[in-house]
């Protein structure tokens, strides 16, 4: 479907604001078919035989009809335009893949949400009405040309063919540097984003050279696409105008040897002239309506393209789904069934996967980077599907639980803290919005983070800053595990969950999670072979496969890899990960 039709379908919603903006401007026009008619009788029939009487009244009118031109009724209908597509572009982020993210910048998809839907908004609204508007001009007011006098109209029409040439190159021309220009627009608010959110490495790094090198050469490329355009149409636009004076010299050469001859009133040349400027101005609109067109078309495909693209498994499910059963206890059973992953790439990460988590139980995946322990737990909350193979709660298959139900059921704590830039409190409801005081201090005090959210300015309720700028690495990644346990899901994920935190501090979190974890299934992941000790079994994963499995203790007397890296672990404290340890070997 055109571009054009599929933006035009976001006026469906609002008939009543599309027929009252549509009218007014009828009217509009219709009031300006008026105006010369009412000019040519204040000169031939007021002025010139000195009808003073009718003067002041007659001022009036034309007053009136000149101001009730400017009436216009749609600015809260395109408000609600915008409102929409940002709706509708909002709704598609939050259906779209993890994945996708992946390949995106965060700037260029801000300016899709801004400029371009802005730019689809003025092509609905301002190109419907000022296309509508332009071709009734045109129609009523060639008609009144003809009435008036058929001559003087055929002279007046005279540039029109030339008028369409004009504006039909222009088209097929355009597009493509509105859509150079477009793209250039989102790699500049791309590259701005990504050096704000950096811009403590950019000064450490003593940056600022190249980075304002960088974002001069961005800036070059919009500031060079942006003169194709405007030299385009310095051009175009100049040149149109050029070829209507040329027609509205004709009538003007013509009438004006009427009048001369006797056979025109002066008035009515006047009025005749002011028809042409009417006449010509809706082509003139048509041509700016041209350039309108097509911003909103580059624009529009833009929003489109991601209107457009696959939802992430679960929106779109063709399987009949199911509902957990009811919970035996506060934990669920997580089971991985023959599990194959692969990314896009091709690579498989993940090989013939066989775990069972019994409710209640503590699984702790160790290995090197890359192993593939996040891209398992990730398969949990359904943030990737298996290639090949199942994994089910309970045994429900996840590919066939509502995706809110499933998401509802697990809790997830990353090795980097995200938090939004609201309040401490703000952060944590993000959990449990329902939460109460005592929840909130509960879940603080359990994650170590209560005496540090006590000290702050306005305690809870103060504000984090931008991605929890304001508060230290650990602090954040506490006030993460605080989220994660108000939610209290029946399945927890900790993904090196303290990584972030000093040895005193990653202790009592250590112990408040062996309290707050007890009957609830849990997926650890860590680096630190310390952290997992006392998990209920350690599944040691390497190039995406299971290498070996049990508690501490069997592990170690097993005598294999883990046992291995224990030994070096103890000898070398210091060393901390597992790459570290591998290195030493």
């Amino acid at each position: 479907m055109p571009i054009a039709l599929r933006i035009a379908g976001y006026l469906r919603k609002y008939p009543g604001f599309a027929v009252g903006t549509l009218t007014a401007a009828l009217v509009s026009t219709v009031l300006g078919l008026i105006y010369p008619r009412l000019t040519g009788y204040l000169i031939d029939d007021v002025i010139a035989q000195g009808k003073s009487d009718r003067l002041g009244w007659l001022i009036a009118v034309l007053a009136a009809v000149f101001f009730g031109r400017r009436i216009m009724l749609n600015n809260i209908f395109e408000q609600k335009v915008i409102l929409d597509l940002r709706r509708d572009l909002y709704t598609a982020f939050q259906k779209l893949p993890v994945s996708w993210y992946d390949h995106r910048s965060s700037g260029d998809l801000l300016t899709r949400v801004s400029e371009d839907v802005m730019n689809m908004e003025r092509m609905l609204i301002d190109g419907i009405e000022q296309g509508l508007v332009a071709l009734i001009q045109l129609v009523g007011v060639g008609f009144i040309l003809f009435r008036l006098d058929p001559h003087l109209a055929a002279w007046s029409l005279a540039p029109i063919p030339f008028l369409a040439a004009g504006a039909l190159y222009y088209t097929l021309t355009a597009h493509p540097r509105y859509r150079i220009q477009r793209k250039a627009s989102s790699a500049l608010n791309s590259l701005l984003m990504d050096h704000l959110q950096g811009i403590r490495q950019i000064k450490t790094y003593d940056w600022l050279k190249e980075g304002s090198a960088r974002f001069e050469g961005a800036a070059q490329n919009v500031r060079a696409a942006s003169l194709k355009i405007m030299r385009a149409w310095a051009i175009y636009n100049p040149s149109m105008a050029l070829v209507a004076a040329g027609g509205t010299c004709l009538v003007l050469w013509f009438g004006g040897r009427a009048v001369l001859e006797g056979r025109m009133a002066v008035g009515e040349l006047v009025a005749f002239l002011l028809y042409v400027g009417m006449f010509y101005e809706p082509v003139t609109r048509l041509h700016s309506l041209n350039q309108l067109i097509q911003a909103g078309r580059a624009a529009g495909e833009r929003v489109f393209a991601i209107l457009d693209a696959e939802p992430e498994p679960g929106h779109t499910s063709t399987s009949p789904l199911l509902h957990l059963p009811a919970r035996q206890g506060s934990a669920r059973e997580v089971r991985f069934h023959n599990v194959h992953f692969s990314y896009r790439t091709g690579r498989e990460v993940l090989h013939a996967i066989e775990l069972t988590v019994p409710r209640g139980t503590s699984l702790a995946l160790v290995g090197p980077t890359g192993a593939g322990k996040t891209t398992l737990a990730s398969l949990v909350a359904r943030l990737h599907d298996p290639t090949t193979g199942e994994v089910s709660l309970d045994g429900v298959p996840i590919r066939q639980i509502p995706l809110a139900e499933l998401r509802s059921e697990v809790g997830v704590v990353t090795q980097e803290p995200f938090l939004f830039q609201a309040s401490v409190r703000e952060n944590l409801e993000l959990g449990a919005p329902s939460a109460t005081d005592a929840d909130i201090e509960r879940v603080l005090k359990a994650a170590c983070a209560w005496d540090f959210v006590r000290a702050l300015p306005d305690g809870w309720n103060s504000k984090v800053g931008e991605r929890g700028v304001r508060l230290s690495a650990g602090e954040r990644q506490r006030l993460s595990i605080a989220r994660a346990l108000l939610k209290d899901p029946p399945v927890l994920i900790l993904d090196e969950a303290t990584a972030s935190v000093d040895t005193a501090t990653e202790r009592q979190i250590q112990l408040a999670l062996e309290h707050l974890l007890a009957g609830r299934t849990s997926l650890i992941i860590a680096h630190r072979l310390s952290t997992v000790r006392k998990a209920d079994a350690i599944a040691v994963v390497e190039s995406g496969r299971i290498f070996e499995m049990g508690n501490h203790d069997s592990l170690l007397r097993s005598g294999g890899l883990y046992a291995k890296l224990w030994t070096i672990q103890s000898e070398h404290a210091e060393v901390g990960t597992i790459e570290g340890l591998l290195n030493l070997n």
